[in-house]
């Protein structure tokens, strides 16, 4: 009784502080007013406190030594121990974190670069990367998409090495050694999986990217070793570029990618249409010029932000957000509040990812956009091929920047830009600008909005590709039916964080999270370790 009277009080002040939260974090990025930055910070700083408060943190772990507990009150205070380890610090070091934080938010959601006069949006820059076959003109866009680095780097080191030492106040070397440990993830693992995926993918990532290098120096006429990084399709090469025969925009223009999205889910009998009408899907200035979903209360209010245009991007993201903003929806509402979210980050992840890559998907194509066989039949081995050099530019991508941050939380003092370029060029494989003295890599908005998440993105698609081709080999063939909506509803989505995310793959799939399916999937021709 008393342990269950302590998680009640616990569950009624998390529900209290996380509609708070959402509220001012939701007005903050959909405004770009200072005063709800403000609030965003307050709110974030009310909820460390939250979880900073020394008697419940040691109340919580002395009721983990209890051996009678039910499987149920175990996980809600290990949720709590996990929150609560990592905020055991003073209320102004706690309150400096969220302040600076939200002060560098503010800082990326409100700066637009100038390229000869023009103020140029997030949208803008990656249009010309897109479109434009005028070298120059991609190279200053480029540039302009960096110029938020300078802006915030070096309040962004300041805040590095303030989350650094406040990981070594709590015991740990570093924030990234502290929130691996936080997450549930096992750093040396999570590196070897990463450096295998490397190694396993090495040559059919340099052999498709030869092949790209030489389509692109064809389009810019230029040679292949005077490619630079502005003559890829985003400022990252996060991106494969779409050729003549796999740029699907024609297919998506003049499209309603809202309802396009809501087909695709009603088709699974997992609708997400209401959720539309508290959303904030359309471009304008002020607003945060990325896509997330937010969960506001864990009740059924969930929002997604998007800045549409009707083009492929904007269709994967859309159905990307709708992917986390399903998860929310479908988990069970008499689960305590505290479990009534996703297992971990990377299974929210999974699913966004699974979604997103459906515009590439032919039964997707077939299905929703109405593309006839003989189409399909002729468009999808180009599709194919471009779907495989994705996975594999974003896995390299996301590796990239997984290595730099760890090594940036090691040692913030260390010559960042060039050891930045150095990453990019041996795990990439791209050519450096000539100036690598410039603080390119943040002006990645991750490295302050949501630091040491960026590996559960690849772990997010391990699970995804370990999950399709588990459904596609037990559940049905046609993934986009009432049946598989069931299986991922109810298997996947609806206990929400009662298990470890790793033993929930293992229920779910039939065994832990195995990345030889992805290198199965995406690398067909490599040699898989099991």
């Amino acid at each position: 009784m008393i342990i269950e009277q302590f998680l009640k009080e616990q569950n009624e002040q998390f529900q209290t502080l996380l509609k708070k939260s959402t509220h001012a974090g939701w007005m903050a990025q959909t405004t770009g007013e200072k005063k709800w930055a403000e609030e965003a910070g307050k709110a974030s700083s009310e909820f460390s406190l939250f979880y900073a408060d020394k008697e419940r943190y040691e109340q919580v772990r002395a009721f983990l030594k209890d051996t009678t507990l039910t499987s149920e009150q175990r996980r809600q205070l290990e949720i709590l121990e996990y929150g609560m380890r990592e905020n055991q610090l003073d209320k102004e070091t706690i309150e400096e974190l969220s302040t600076m934080s939200s002060e560098l938010n503010y800082l990326f959601n409100t700066y637009m670069p100038e390229v000869d006069g023009e103020r140029l949006s997030a949208n803008d820059i990656r249009n010309v990367l897109l479109n434009s076959t005028d070298s120059l003109k991609r190279e200053k866009a480029w540039k302009a998409s960096k110029e938020v680095g300078k802006v915030v780097s070096e309040k962004l080191l300041e805040l590095v090495k303030k989350r650094n030492v406040a990981a070594r106040k709590l015991g740990y070397d570093n924030f990234y050694k502290m929130s691996f440990a936080n997450q549930e993830l096992d750093m040396e693992e999570v590196f070897s999986m990463f450096s295998d995926l490397v190694e396993q993918s090495d040559d059919t990532y340099r052999k498709l990217k030869s092949e790209l290098d030489e389509e692109l120096a064809e389009k810019f006429g230029v040679n292949v070793e005077e490619l630079k990084p502005w003559h890829y399709v985003d400022p990252f090469f996060q991106e494969a570029p779409a050729n003549e025969k796999t740029n699907l925009d024609t297919f998506f223009k003049g499209q309603d990618l809202e309802k396009l999205t809501a087909d695709t889910f009603d088709s699974m009998d997992m609708p997400i249409e209401g959720l539309y009408a508290s959303s904030d899907l359309e471009p304008r200035e002020g607003k945060n010029p990325t896509a997330f979903c937010m969960d506001m209360n864990r009740e059924g209010d969930i929002r997604v932000l998007c800045n549409n245009v009707d083009n492929t991007y904007w269709m994967g993201t859309m159905l990307h957000e709708f992917g986390h903003a399903a998860y929310n929806k479908y988990v069970n509402r008499d689960l305590p509040y505290l479990l009534r979210s996703f297992a971990h980050i990377l299974t929210t992840e999974s699913i966004a990812m699974l979604f997103g890559k459906m515009t590439e998907n032919r039964e997707w194509l077939s299905k929703f956009l109405k593309l006839d066989d003989s189409k399909l039949d002729e468009m999808m081995p180009s599709l194919a091929k471009h779907e495989q050099l994705k996975m594999l530019i974003s896995g390299r991508w996301i590796i990239t920047f997984v290595y730099f941050e760890r090594q940036l939380y090691e040692n913030p003092d260390q010559d960042l830009n060039s050891l930045w370029w150095e990453t990019v060029e041996k795990i990439q494989l791209l050519n450096p600008p000539e100036d690598r003295t410039n603080p390119d890599w943040a002006a990645k908005i991750h490295f302050t909005l949501a630091p040491v998440y960026y590996q559960n993105y690849l772990l997010g698609e391990l699970t995804a590709a370990q999950l399709y081709q588990y459904i596609k080999n037990n559940i049905s063939h046609e993934f986009f039916t009432r049946k598989v909506g069931a299986f991922i509803r109810d298997e996947f989505l609806a206990p929400g964080a009662t298990y470890h995310w790793n033993r929930k793959i293992e229920k779910v799939t039939g065994e832990p999270l195995n990345p030889a399916h992805f290198v199965k999937a995406y690398c067909p021709n490599e040699k898989v370790n099991n």
